[in-house]
């Protein structure tokens, strides 16, 4: 069984694996201009202080290197002025994901999702809860607004999309079909990098066209992921998304700790796997790397199709297809902003908001490299070429 997509191998360097393995030793055109400074603006925000947001600052960015190595690692290719925010929405979404693996009442985890859509209200209106992540989150939507006055700021609604979707699948709810799992990648990876787009700001049907196909790409690699841990759950309070994947659905179990199997039922179905079968025989289980094959696949055909749309705007064409989710509540933009959308420029924009691609392509890569069998350990381990990888699909604008 072969993704039709081969893999890419790329020529190391030993003198330049130094450098590569230390990203704040990269340089590229998002370092700062002589408009810019690497410092961050003076605190925007009522009763907190400068020294509580660069406290803020350094607890999320530990949260990023624990949890989301990979995000902490591409955080180099956001520009500066926007970097604050790209840290708080990837510490938001490790947090917001951890719920389900901390906690093993619903109720309690009802109360805890409740807080961050009340920290999250709070911080947008510049007055958030001493919590670290409000905190940074309320700095970056406050330095947000002053760098984009007539643009507004972020979301609500995008921010919300993102707990409720966690919330939603707290207990283990399955997967219906692929569609499904598709939906989920949509309101949280998806969103998440319609976010951190805002926060360049960044407003363009285009750009979010293509943020969409890479953020269902990085939601069901995630699941995938996720997997191996769900059926096999570790005790609470271990949650990691450096194992679990780029933010996964690992935890979605909750109190369920004796085990679920997160494919989704129709793929399960048409391969024939049962879900005690894997429960017991964790790998292998009969059918079970023909519905990891058929899952990765739609992951990797988001990946061909933004890889195609790029291939598209590059050439000043059209993109090939209506974007999915055009009229829909949270993706209306104004006429001038539709307007927009076959610019090249704005992907060239949005460039550092799609290196989450290349970690995915990774580690499909390396999931068809094990056959398939995402139970492989080496699907556990950090991948070492991602710094050079990333470092190439940054300046060739080709991921």
């Amino acid at each position: 069984m072969n993704i039709s997509t081969p893999l890419r191998r790329i020529a190391h360097h030993h003198t330049r694996t130094t450098a590569l393995l230390h990203p704040h030793s990269w340089s590229f055109s998002t370092s700062p201009t002589r408009n810019e400074t690497n410092k961050d603006p003076p605190s925007p925000l009522q009763n907190i202080s400068d020294a509580e947001i660069q406290s803020a600052q350094s607890y999320c960015l530990t949260l990023l290197r624990h949890h989301d190595s990979p995000s902490y690692l591409l955080q180099t290719f956001i520009p500066s002025s926007s970097r604050q925010a790209y840290i708080a929405l990837r510490a938001l979404n490790i947090d917001i994901a951890r719920i389900a693996d901390t906690t093993s009442a619903p109720a309690v985890a009802s109360l805890r999702y409740q807080f961050w859509r009340d920290s999250i209200s709070s911080s947008l209106s510049g007055k958030p809860p001493k919590e670290p992540v409000a905190i940074l989150l309320a700095a970056a939507a406050a330095n947000l607004r002053t760098r984009n006055p007539s643009g507004g700021g972020w979301s609500k609604l995008w921010l919300h999309r993102m707990i409720n979707e966690r919330e939603k699948r707290f207990g283990g709810r399955p997967f219906v079909d692929l569609k499904d799992l598709e939906g989920y990648a949509e309101n949280t990876y998806s969103t998440l990098l319609y976010l951190t787009l805002a926060a360049l700001p960044m407003h363009s049907v285009i750009a979010d066209h293509v943020a969409s196909h890479i953020g269902k790409a990085a939601g069901i690699v995630a699941s995938l992921r996720g997997l191996p841990l769900l059926a096999f759950p570790r005790p609470a309070n271990h949650h990691s998304l450096n194992r679990d994947g780029l933010g996964g659905v690992a935890g979605v179990g909750g109190s369920q700790r004796q085990g679920i199997v997160n494919l989704p039922l129709d793929v399960m179905a048409s391969a024939c796997v049962r879900e005690e079968d894997v429960l017991r025989q964790g790998p292998s289980a009969s059918g079970l790397r023909d519905a990891v094959f058929e899952v990765a696949t739609r992951a990797n055909d988001h990946l061909i199709t933004a890889r195609e749309m790029i291939k598209n705007l590059r050439a000043g064409r059209n993109v090939g297809h209506e974007f999915e989710h055009s009229g829909e509540q949270g993706y209306d933009l104004t006429p001038e902003e539709t307007a927009r959308e076959g610019e090249w420029s704005d992907v060239e924009r949005a460039w550092g908001v799609y290196m989450q691609a290349v970690p995915t392509q990774l580690w499909l890569d390396r999931l068809e490299k094990s056959d398939f069998d995402v139970f492989n350990e080496a699907l556990r381990r950090s991948d070492w070429r991602l710094p050079w990888n990333a470092y190439w699909a940054f300046r060739r604008k080709n991921i």
